[in-house]
């Protein structure tokens, strides 16, 4: 049986590890897409257009939001980030399962539209390793640094709204604990209503040939 794709939104605070969490999950399982977000943010050093993000000006991000070709939005530290929505539609069409790193406020919002969103929240074991990581990015300044931790005691105040809690302490064994809780979620009976009644059908079928 043909199953269509899930939808997973993966979100948690910045500096948890969600990007390298991501690109271990695509690197060690063949049935994940990842849906590569629209940012209106400065590039890092060595990101590349089209891989980690679709770069934006703001002009033309608002404008995808008029034209609907975006399932989220939000803004976030002055900036703003979204999923354009072709891809997704066309992944999850062919059978993958698409993961969207996104924030809460987006994530949310997906849930409203989509309702059979699987949400993951990504924290590390600490807030005191949390601020280490960011730190240890050397990407940031203090500022920025200290900015993101006021918006992480924000976010927690969101967890709650997730269906799961994954804590990122080795990247092997979390890994792995994602992956298992997508399967788990597959074969809950409400997401396989059709092959549920195909049974029904068969069983009622046979009954009836065996009179």
């Amino acid at each position: 049986m043909k199953r269509k794709g899930i939808l997973i939104v993966v979100s948690g605070f910045s500096g948890a590890g969600k990007g390298t969490l991501m690109k271990e999950l695509l690197k060690t399982y063949d049935n994940y897409a990842l849906s590569v977000s629209m940012t209106t943010r400065t590039p890092r050093t060595g990101e590349v257009d089209g891989r980690e993000y679709f770069f934006s000006s703001r002009e033309n991000f608002e404008k995808k939001i008029a034209e609907d070709g975006l399932i989220e939005y939000a803004e976030y530290c002055g900036n703003y980030y979204g999923t354009p929505r072709q891809y997704v539609e066309q992944q999850l069409a062919a059978g993958k399962d698409v993961i969207l790193e996104i924030e809460i406020q987006g994530a949310l919002k997906v849930k409203e539209k989509f309702p059979d969103t699987l949400l993951l929240f990504v924290t590390p074991p600490s807030a005191e390793e949390l601020k280490r990581r960011l730190v240890g990015r050397g990407t940031e300044t203090m500022e920025v640094i200290e900015k993101r931790m006021s918006r992480a005691i924000e976010e927690s105040e969101g967890i709650e709204s997730y269906d799961y809690l994954v804590i990122n302490d080795d990247l092997q064994v979390c890994t792995q604990e994602i992956h298992h809780i997508v399967q788990s979620v597959k074969y809950e009976p409400s997401r396989n209503v059709e092959f549920i009644n195909q049974v029904r059908t068969e069983l009622k079928e046979m009954s009836k040939g065996e009179k």
